[in-house]
C-alpha cells in the first residue's frame, strides 16, 4: 500500500522477528541508497497477526490482494503491480519467495482449473466486510478454541521484548474492561486505573489517552 505493506507468511521456526529486522533493514539500505537518502523508512515495529490455516487463512489471502482496491488505489486487483494476484492466477510468472500451491489446491487439483476459480473467488470477494472485526487478543484470527488455546500458551511471556507488545499481553483485558462506567468520576481511581493499563497490561500512553480523551501528557505526567 501507499503508506504500509502486507505480508502473509508461513515461520517453521519462531523468528519471524529477526526476519522481519533483516526485511526492513535490508530494503531501508537499498532504498536510501538508490534514492541517496538517509534515515528511517519505517515507523514503529509490525504488527502480526496469528492465523489459523485450516478455516481463515484463504480470507486473509484474499483481503490483502483486494486491499489496493479496496484503498481505491487500482479499480482491478490485477492493476496493482506489487500483489501476488496475478502470479496466482496464472496471468504472470511467480516470484521465487511466493508460494501458491496452498492456496491453489483449495479450489481444484488442475491448475488451470484452480486459477480460474481462485480469480472468482477474489472477485466474490469485493464489498465484502474486513476480516479484522474477528480478532481476539488484537492478535489472533480464528476459532473460539484456537484463540483459548494460544492465549494459555503465550501467558507468562509479557516479559519477553522479542515478541511484539501486543501479542505479549493477547490475553490482557480491553479497555473497556479496564475502564469500567462510572469509574471516570473518580480521578484518583482512574489514575489508579491508568497506571495498571500501562504498567501491567501494557497498553501505551497514547492508547489510553485517545480512548479516555485525554491529552497525552496527561498520562505522561500520571
Amino acid at each position: 500500500m501507499d503508506n504500509h505493506y502486507h505480508l502473509v507468511i508461513e515461520t517453521p521456526d519462531s523468528n519471524l522477528s529477526k526476519g522481519m529486522r533483516q526485511l526492513n533493514g535490508v530494503y531501508t539500505q537499498l532504498f536510501n541508497k538508490r534514492h541517496n537518502r538517509v534515515g528511517h523508512i519505517f515507523q514503529g515495529r509490525y504488527k502480526a497477526i496469528l492465523i489459523q490455516k485450516e478455516s481463515h487463512l484463504l480470507e486473509v489471502c484474499r483481503y490483502v490482494v483486494l486491499n489496493p482496491v479496496r484503498a481505491k488505489s487500482v479499480k482491478r486487483v490485477e492493476d496493482w503491480r506489487w500483489s501476488s494476484y496475478c502470479a496466482t492466477a496464472g496471468e504472470d510468472k511467480s516470484h521465487p519467495c511466493l508460494t501458491t500451491d496452498w492456496i491453489l489446491a483449495q479450489f481444484a487439483q488442475k491448475k488451470g482449473v484452480a486459477e480460474r476459480k481462485y480469480k472468482e473467488f477474489v472477485r466474490a470477494g469485493i464489498g465484502k466486510e474486513g476480516i479484522w472485526e474477528g480478532i481476539k487478543g488484537q492478535s489472533i484470527l480464528g476459532s473460539d478454541e484456537f484463540a483459548e488455546k494460544l492465549t494459555k500458551y503465550v501467558k507468562g511471556y509479557e516479559d519477553i521484548k522479542e515478541i511484539p507488545r501486543s501479542q505479549r499481553y493477547i490475553n490482557r483485558p480491553a479497555l473497556k474492561e479496564i475502564f469500567k462506567e462510572g469509574m471516570l468520576l473518580n480521578r484518583k481511581g482512574r489514575n489508579e486505573q491508568i497506571k495498571e493499563a500501562v504498567n501491567r497490561y501494557g497498553y501505551s500512553q497514547k492508547e489510553v489517552a485517545d480512548y479516555l480523551g485525554l491529552y497525552y501528557r496527561i498520562v505522561n505526567n500520571i
